[in-house]
């Protein structure tokens, strides 16, 4: 066989710590239903003849109901079909396990030939040569001119570039909500106050549906999916950037402490969510929207690409009657009411140690961009009504049902975009973030003392880190 896919063995103890599935996937999952002639690729000729790995998270079971991730996975095939002579060795794996998987190659400095870069890791690997300087390689690609360049903010530290953003452009916050349920509640569409909300939630939890599901057990859930933009709606955007160039801007400033004090409020003192936040997966909180146990979710574009699959083959009525809105306001902030974080979160990224290989190389090179170019970008705006990195003109949305309209103009056209917060900084001040934003919807800790011990994060592991790369340069 051309292709052969590796799998990282976990360890029981590891897996279930993780609360993920552990399985290794063969060849033929990753290529099924993915013949050359689904997606074109630039067939350029390469010099290079040998071996090629890759690391990633676009599984089979994620790309069932996941644009990005099957868009991604068809242009890979579409290019290892084109390049006979490259076996590429894929190393797949769930998303939670890859996150764990690739920090722990990256800290043995044993990265693969290509692998998914996380804007939080940008700056960090950077400065230990873990990823290459793609700078001029990027501006050279023949598809330079269509790239949405705000899309390699997470990817560069300075004026250099580590990575093509990579997969689908989407939101990480959006309330997906049933339209029939809330005009039964007694409103023709989703609240914009949270005020509002809370009064929602005294009719649902009479008739014993949820107002709102949301799940946490993965604790990443509550920043990227609800943080990042709640505290967007306090701060503006201007803080969160000086957070990123370490201009002044701290967690303890008394606006962010306000949104954390509002996220405590809604979670602990109300209503409106499934009293499990906390122990269940965003995976888990989705099929309490899908079943009717819950009048809206809160989640990714991830999410609503699997609900709206599921809907529509399960359930017609209750999918023609998804709307989409934005998070809530609350009553004392006073930025944009109209946004939502969306972002690319991860880049293909390449090993430095390539280098040594000019052929290999520039094999590395097509790949990254052809999973990113116009034939990804084609991909997934033809049948999922979707963009990545490479814009795509004149998409006609009249292809497409109502539901996919909406969503497309919700992520795209009618609301303001704001930052994804962990697509940013590191995953050393977010991992203290996370696990303490689960004590506090817990009412087990104060927003003040979490502001504080999230600002000690970053000045040990950021600031501390920037200023040592200042100094160095």
């Amino acid at each position: 066989m051309k292709k052969r896919a590796l799998s990282v063995v976990l360890s029981a103890a590891m897996v279930a710590a993780m609360g993920v599935p552990a399985y290794a996937e063969s060849t033929e999952a990753s290529t099924e239903g993915a013949g050359s002639g689904v997606v074109e690729v630039a067939k350029n000729d390469l010099a290079y003849k040998g071996s090629l790995d890759i690391m990633h998270f676009s599984t089979s079971e994620e790309s069932q109901a996941n644009g990005g991730s099957d868009g991604f996975r068809t242009t890979l095939a579409a290019w290892e079909d084109a390049h006979p002579d490259i076996s590429v060795e894929e190393n797949v794996l769930a998303n939670a396990e890859y996150k764990t998987q690739v920090a722990t190659l990256a800290a043995a400095g044993d990265l693969p030939d290509v692998f998914l870069l996380q804007g939080m890791n940008t700056k960090q690997w950077a400065a230990q040569g873990q990823v290459m300087d793609l700078t001029d390689i990027i501006k050279a690609s023949p598809y330079y001119k269509d790239y949405k360049q705000d899309y390699f903010t997470p990817f560069k530290d300075g004026d250099k570039i580590y990575g093509f953003p990579v997969l689908t452009g989407g939101t990480c916050t959006v309330v997906i909500y049933d339209k029939a349920m809330w005009k039964e509640a007694g409103f023709d569409k989703f609240p914009e106050t949270w005020d509002d909300v809370e009064k929602a939630s005294d009719y649902f939890n009479g008739k014993g549906v949820t107002t709102i599901a949301f799940g946490n057990g993965g604790q990443w859930q509550a920043n990227s999916d609800f943080l990042s933009t709640l505290g967007d709606r306090y701060t503006g955007k201007e803080w969160f950037q000086s957070l990123i160039d370490g201009s002044g801007s701290k967690f303890t400033d008394d606006k962010f402490v306000a949104a954390l004090t509002e996220m405590k409020h809604l979670f602990t003192e109300t209503k409106i969510f499934n009293e499990d936040f906390n122990s269940v997966t965003n995976e888990d909180a989705r099929e309490y929207y899908i079943s009717g146990d819950a009048a809206a979710f809160i989640g990714g574009n991830w999410d609503e690409s699997y609900i709206a699959t599921t809907l529509l083959d399960s359930d017609k009525d209750k999918y023609n009657n998804i709307g989409f809105a934005v998070l809530p306001q609350p009553a004392d902030a006073t930025e944009d009411p109209n946004s939502q974080n969306i972002g690319l979160g991860y880049a293909v990224a390449i090993n430095p140690k390539v280098a040594d290989d000019k052929d290999k190389l520039a094999a590395c090179i097509d790949l990254a961009q052809e999973l990113t170019g116009p034939a990804f970008a084609s991909y997934v705006a033809s049948k999922y009504a979707l963009g990545g990195l490479t814009q795509v003109a004149d998409v006609d949305l009249s292809a497409f049902d109502q539901v996919t309209q909406d969503f497309y103009n919700y992520s795209y056209v009618d609301t303001t975009p704001c930052e994804i917060y962990d697509s940013y900084i590191n995953s050393a001040v977010w991992g203290v973030c996370n696990q303490e934003l689960q004590s506090m919807m817990n009412g087990e800790m104060e927003p003040q003392q979490v502001a504080e011990d999230v600002q000690k994060a970053y000045e040990e592991n950021y600031l501390s880190s920037s200023q040592t790369e200042t100094e160095a340069s």
